[in-house]
């Protein structure tokens, strides 16, 4: 902190050093910004991926079990001929 010393005896140092000071906080805010704004486009790609690959395992859920319900009333269908014709 040598600025401090210098700023204590001449205003005009300080608001120099002031002037410096912000201009490096904007700076970096401005990097924070784009940086959180593309931390959230990848989160709603993330989101956006989860809910296609959700909507895909329920769509594979109901083709197995519908394949699964066809084939035991195929199955009892099968079985219920075979009984009537003995």
């Amino acid at each position: 902190m040598a600025g401090t010393a210098i700023e204590k005896q001449n205003l005009e140092a300080h608001v120099e050093l002031c002037a410096e000071r912000y201009n490096s906080l904007e700076t970096k805010l401005d990097n924070l910004e784009g940086r959180m704004d593309q931390v959230e486009t990848h989160l709603l790609d993330i989101k956006t991926t989860l809910a296609v690959n959700d909507a895909s395992q329920y769509k594979t859920l109901i083709a197995i079990g519908t394949t699964i319900i066809g084939v035991l009333i195929t199955g009892l269908i099968t079985l219920g001929v075979h009984l009537a014709t003995k």
